[in-house]
């Protein structure tokens, strides 16, 4: 098994390190796109900030562009979301037609059946279309895990926290 030297297992990630060899995909996303690696603080509940700031799909109806930062918020349980696999995940919407509160609930029912997170949010900010800003929150809790209790209080912390997207 590959791992670095802070031992992170990367045996199993094929789109991070291809170079010019990516494979994009511009209308299908899926949660197969998704590639994670093992947690390596699987007792401790910390939380990963992951932001698209240029998101785009068509509207079914209209075709005209949606435009949106889709941030994905989450506690990370046995595995995390490698970053370039979001990217080319959030790219694979391009050309895919849907509502935005569809899309922002098919990224999470996508995100948690990869990754079985303690938590998750998703959150789509689109921009105002016809003078109306749209913004969707999607969330997950497992409530079947041991440290739900711990994982309620620190996204209840997290939700307060003013400024926490500004570095």
């Amino acid at each position: 098994m590959k791992t670095t030297k802070s031992q992170d297992k990367t045996d199993a990630l094929k789109t991070l390190g291809k170079g010019g060899a990516t494979n994009y995909n511009y209308d299908s996303p899926s949660p197969e796109i998704l590639e994670i690696f093992p947690n390596n603080f699987p007792g401790r509940p910390y939380i990963i900030s992951i932001e698209f700031p240029e998101y785009t799909s068509p509207c079914p109806v209209t075709g005209q562009p949606d435009f949106a930062n889709i941030i994905v918020e989450y506690i990370p349980d046995e595995v995390c979301v490698e970053s370039k696999s979001f990217k080319l995940y959030m790219g694979a919407y391009r050309n895919h037609q849907s509502f935005m509160e569809t899309i922002t609930n098919n990224i999470l029912d996508d995100f948690v059946s990869r990754l079985s997170p303690l938590w998750m949010r998703v959150k789509g900010i689109f921009s105002p279309r016809g003078g109306t800003c749209l913004h969707v929150f999607a969330e997950h809790y497992n409530e079947d895990s041991t440290q739900f209790v711990k994982v309620c209080d620190i996204v209840h912390e997290w939700k307060i926290e003013s400024g926490r997207h500004r570095s």
